[in-house]
């Protein structure tokens, strides 16, 4: 990931340089022609890397959005079914029966924290960190693929103008043999100054043929990080780049590593692991703390042990009666007289007390206030304390290796933007002093100052020195949007 930190300004750079020409091939383009933006479109659709790093932050996601739900109450409902034979209890009456009892019991309860050494909290940040450091993570992985995209885009680029100017030195030599042979029929030129040329042309055409096979290399490399298959025929949108000004690069090496630092989605990544580590001490230290909750319930039961029916009060009050007894008299002038009890009883029914009754009569709620204080737990607490420390440590570590790591590719970048602007300038000076060396050549060669050897040798500098000025040109234009990519600026203009 971090290799490829120099090298990201080639996607933003080359989406800029083909706004406008894309929107004219946007009207007529042709079928299996893509854009920068099409080939990068499609390698994140179908890479399985991209993929999995979404995934981490959708998971990361979810696991931050239900940590904040742990500031609410917990609530659950549970229902049993039993059977009991022999001699058993009666869950109705807690009494001893011997007879078959089926029963049933609910729970509806609930449960919150109302303190647990700030682990809550700590908990919701905790897992925010993780959550935003893990799309940075998704950022730098989409730069990677769309890096690598990009690169394997400006080879084809590269190489069909290669191609066109190896196909100019083809035509050039396929003249000169034309216009030679017809000398040499008139016996105006040795029929050796036709063979030279003619191997030249040879030497041209072989050129060609390798410019051609090193634009398929490039393209399958193109279709291999699109994910498609080498046999599909593609090709790619060009996009114009202006030849380069040659002006000073206009920030220092300090101010383009500082923009960096502040814009990189690898360094943001790891200065939230850094605070995620601070939150984790705090949590380390927050399980030795106590912890109050506060939970309650309504239950309820049933049992087929208990009466079918049994007396409901109305609600009206109470009623008196006298009843006689049945069993106690007394003897009055030798007569058994009952003896009268007064019995007083509320107003009301015998009614049925069927399944739905019961759980009424049975019902019942309770709630707890609970404080539970770690005392000792085998120094857990101490020790965990101290890994979160030294995980702290290497976060700070993998930061600090990140900044190097950033601090080395703008230092090279920023010496290969000055080396590739020597090598352009060089090479167009060494272009525009074989242009008029085989000028002369070919006019002396046409009139028979100069042998042919002479003349292939002018012609194949100048061939050599067109191609490298090819490849000067994009490397130069290219290392010096990669700083522009780290001052974070807008990269449309080419």
């Amino acid at each position: 990931m971090f290799h490829s930190l120099r090298y990201s300004a080639l996607v933003l750079a080359l989406f800029g340089g083909m706004t406008v020409s894309q929107a004219q091939q946007n009207v007529s383009q042709p079928a299996n022609t893509y854009s920068l933006e099409d080939c990068i479109r499609i390698a994140l659709e179908t890479n399985p890397q991209v993929k999995q790093s979404e995934i981490t932050v959708q998971t990361n996601g979810n696991t931050y959005e239900q940590s904040k739900w742990q500031r609410w109450p917990s609530i659950s409902f549970s229902a049993s079914q039993g059977f009991r034979s022999g001699r058993n209890i009666d869950p109705f009456t807690n009494q001893f029966v011997q007879q078959n009892v089926s029963s049933n019991n609910y729970q509806l309860g609930g449960q919150v924290t109302l303190f647990s050494g700030f682990q809550i909290s700590n908990n919701i940040k905790f897992n925010n960190a993780n959550y935003q450091a893990s799309a940075k993570d998704l950022e730098a992985t989409r730069n990677d693929i769309m890096l690598n995209v990009a690169l394997s885009y400006l080879q084809v680029v590269t190489n069909e103008e290669l191609i066109m100017v190896a196909q100019r030195q083809v035509d050039a030599s396929q003249l000169q043999v034309e216009r030679t042979a017809k000398l040499v029929e008139a016996g105006t030129l040795a029929e050796s100054n036709l063979l030279d040329l003619k191997s030249q042309l040879a030497n041209d055409e072989l050129s060609l043929v390798n410019a051609q096979n090193n634009l398929e290399s490039a393209k399958l490399n193109l279709k291999q990080y699109m994910n498609m298959p080498g046999s599909e025929v593609i090709n790619v949108v060009k996009i114009p780049v202006k030849d380069p000004t040659m002006q000073a690069y206009d920030a220092s090496i300090q101010e383009i590593y500082e923009t960096a630092l502040n814009n990189l989605p690898q360094m943001k990544a790891a200065n939230m692991r850094i605070e995620a580590s601070k939150i984790n001490i705090d949590l380390a230290r927050g399980a030795g703390m106590p912890t109050l909750t506060l939970n309650g319930g309504i239950y309820t039961a049933y049992s087929s042990a208990a009466p079918k029916q049994r007396f409901v009060g109305d609600g009206t009050g109470n009623t008196t009666i006298d009843v006689p007894s049945t069993t106690d008299y007394v003897m009055i002038d030798n007569k058994q007289v009952p003896i009268i009890q007064r019995v007083t009883a509320p107003n009301g029914s015998i009614q049925n007390f069927r399944y739905f009754n019961q759980l009424d009569f049975n019902r019942n709620s309770a709630i707890n206030l609970n404080l539970s204080i770690p005392i000792f737990n085998n120094f857990r607490t101490k020790y965990n304390v101290a890994n979160a420390k030294l995980q702290q440590k290497t976060y700070e570590y993998q930061a600090q290796q990140v900044q190097l790591t950033i601090r080395k590719n703008v230092e090279q970048a920023y010496i290969d933007m000055t080396n590739a602007a020597k090598r352009y300038s060089a090479t167009a000076n060494q272009v525009r002093a074989l242009q008029e060396t085989f000028r002369v050549a070919q006019v002396r060669f046409d009139v028979g100052a100069i042998n042919s050897v002479e003349y292939n040798i002018a012609k194949a500098n100048l061939d050599r020195a067109n191609g490298n000025l090819v490849q000067t040109k994009y490397d130069y234009v290219f290392r010096t949007k990669i700083l522009d990519f780290y001052m974070n600026r807008p990269l449309s203009d080419f």
